[in-house]
């Protein structure tokens, strides 16, 4: 198996939905461009993803995903890499992640947990935080 980790393309879409929805993550929201999120295929599978959405000087990661039959294989942790890298080469300050799974898994990169009233308003305003997550969700930041 050789895993390629490699830029989105608005041709990833439909792929990227439809594993987004078997991990029962949102996909209302998703930019059509898939602008700063990465893909990670075996061959012609895709078997991750992961983005970043940027506000100004602040990124919200989302979208972390990989297929059940490319897992423990290290694939979610080179998605996150390249997302955070691209995102400080960008000059993004400031990582939040909204989760109701995985807070445990991000504490690993350095996360660590907020409480929703110190999250920056242009992270509250997104329809992650106000519509699609749970007001019972864990919100995380990271400085980059």
């Amino acid at each position: 198996m050789k895993l390629t980790i490699r830029p989105a393309q608005c041709s990833d879409a439909v792929a990227v939905e439809e594993l987004l929805r078997g991990v029962a993550l949102p996909t209302e929201d998703l930019p059509a461009d898939l602008a700063h999120f990465v893909v990670g295929y075996d061959q012609h599978q895709l078997a991750g993803i992961a983005g970043m959405e940027y506000y100004g000087p602040l990124g919200l990661l989302r979208s972390v995903a990989v297929s059940p039959v490319f897992r423990d294989r290290h694939l979610g942790r080179a998605l996150v890499d390249a997302v955070l890298d691209s995102a400080r080469q960008d000059g993004i300050r400031e990582a939040y992640l909204i989760t109701t799974t995985a807070d445990a898994y991000f504490l690993r990169y350095g996360f660590t947990e907020v409480k929703r009233a110190e999250v920056p308003e242009a992270i509250r305003a997104t329809s992650q935080f106000s519509a699609l997550c749970p007001a019972s969700a864990v919100i995380m930041k990271m400085s980059l």
